[in-house]
C-alpha cells in the first residue's frame, strides 16, 4: 500500500527570511512576507505534513504514523510516537539569533527537547559564514560577561561557507546562520531553541524577541571549540560520486553527485528521505514513480525494497536515513 511520499511544504514567516525559495525552487510562497523556513517533512503538533501525491494524497504524516508505523519506520525509533526527523529549507537573508539547543542530559530538566541537526549549504552569497562553536580558549565567565556587554558574538567561531559545504551540530553546540544562506536542515524531531543574543533587533510584532540566557548557559558545551566543516572526500562508482556527511544514532546523511542516466538502488529497513539539491531525479518504488526537482523531498518508507534513484539530468541529491 505504501509508496514514496511527497508532501505539501509548510511556510514559516520569519523576521530574517526572504523570497529565495520562490526564486531558487519555485515554491508557492504567500505574497509580500519574508519566509524563512519551509517545513518539508514534519510530524509536529500543529505542523503536520500533508501527503501531496498518489492514492493517499490529502492524508498526513500523523495518519501514516498512526496506521502504518511499522511499515514506515521499520527498525528506526520514533520520537515519542512521532516521525523521528524534521526536514526544512531555511532562507536566511539576515543573520539568525545566536542560539543553542539543549543536550539530551539537560533537556528534561529545562523542559525542552534535545535537537541535533545538520546543515547542508544549498546556496551562499559571497562572503557568507556560519557562527558555530566557541573561539578556542573562551571560558564560561568570559562568555557571560560578553552577554552583559552585548558583545557575545565575539566569542563565536566563524566559518566561511559556500554551496556544498556541510556542518554537523550536536545538541549543546552554540550556533547561528549568517546572512545570505539557503540551507537544507535535517534534524531530530524537536523545536526547542534557546536564544543567547538577537542582534538587538525586533521581531515581526515590533517588539524585541525573547532571550533565554539562563537556559542557554545551562545547555552550552563550553569545551566545544572551533568545529570544522564535514570533510569533502568523495568516492566514485558507476558514474556516481558519494560522500558521507553525518553518521550518528539519530540519522545518517550521504551526498550524491550523479551524471544524467545514472542510477542507484537504496536499501530498506529504515525510512529514507531523498532531497534534490540540483537537477532532476526519478524515484521508483512500490507502484509509483516520483519525479523530484531541486528543492523537493521524498520520504521512502522502510518497508519498500529495491527503490531506485535515477538522475534524469546531472543531479546532486542527499539521502538521509533515520536512526
Amino acid at each position: 500500500m505504501l509508496y514514496p511520499f511527497t508532501f505539501r511544504p509548510i511556510f514559516k514567516e520569519r523576521v530574517w527570511g526572504g523570497r529565495a525559495l520562490e526564486r531558487l525552487y519555485r515554491k508557492p510562497l504567500p505574497p509580500k512576507v519574508p519566509i524563512g523556513e519551509s517545513w518539508e517533512i514534519s510530524d509536529r503538533s500543529g505542523d503536520v505534513s500533508v501527503i501531496a501525491n498518489g492514492p493517499l494524497a490529502g492524508k498526513d504524516l500523523r495518519w501514516l504514523m498512526e496506521h502504518h508505523e511499522r511499515e514506515l519506520l521499520g527498525d528506526a525509533k520514533s520520537a515519542n510516537g512521532r516521525f523521528p526527523l524534521l526536514i526544512k529549507i531555511l532562507d536566511a537573508q539576515e543573520k539568525l539569533s545566536l542560539q543553542v539547543h539543549p543536550p539530551a542530559h539537560k533537556a528534561a530538566e529545562l523542559r525542552g527537547e534535545p535537537k541535533t541537526e545538520a546543515w547542508y549549504i544549498a546556496d551562499a552569497a559571497p562572503g557568507a559564514e556560519l557562527y558555530v562553536g566557541l573561539k578556542r580558549g573562551v571560558t564560561r565567565a568570559q562568555f557571560e560577561k560578553k552577554i552583559q556587554t552585548g558583545d557575545v558574538a565575539e566569542c563565536f567561531h566563524r566559518v566561511p561557507v559556500r554551496a556544498g559545504d556541510t556542518m554537523f551540530l550536536p545538541s549543546g553546540r552554540v550556533h547561528a546562520i549568517g546572512a545570505g544562506l539557503v540551507i537544507f536542515e535535517i534534524q531530530q524531531n524537536s523545536d526547542t531553541t534557546y536564544r543567547v543574543f538577537d542582534w538587538n533587533r525586533v521581531g515581526l510584532d515590533g517588539k524585541p524577541r525573547e532571550l533565554h540566557v539562563e537556559q542557554s548557559l545551562a545547555s552550552i558545551d563550553f569545551n566545544d571549540f572551533e568545529p570544522a566543516l564535514v570533510p569533502g572526500e568523495f568516492t566514485e562508482k558507476n558514474k556516481i560520486k558519494r560522500r558521507r556527511l553525518a553518521m550518528n544514532p539519530l540519522f545518517q546523511i550521504e551526498e550524491f553527485r550523479a551524471v544524467s542516466g545514472s542510477s542507484i538502488t537504496i536499501g530498506s529497513g529504515r525510512p529514507r528521505i531523498v532531497a534534490a539539491v540540483m537537477g532532476e531525479l526519478l524515484v521508483r518504488g512500490g507502484s509509483l514513480e516520483v519525479p523530484l526537482s531541486a528543492g523537493q523531498f521524498c520520504l521512502v518508507p522502510a518497508a519498500l525494497k529495491d527503490v531506485s534513484l535515477t538522475a534524469k539530468t546531472s543531479a546532486t541529491f542527499l539521502l538521509a536515513t533515520a536512526g
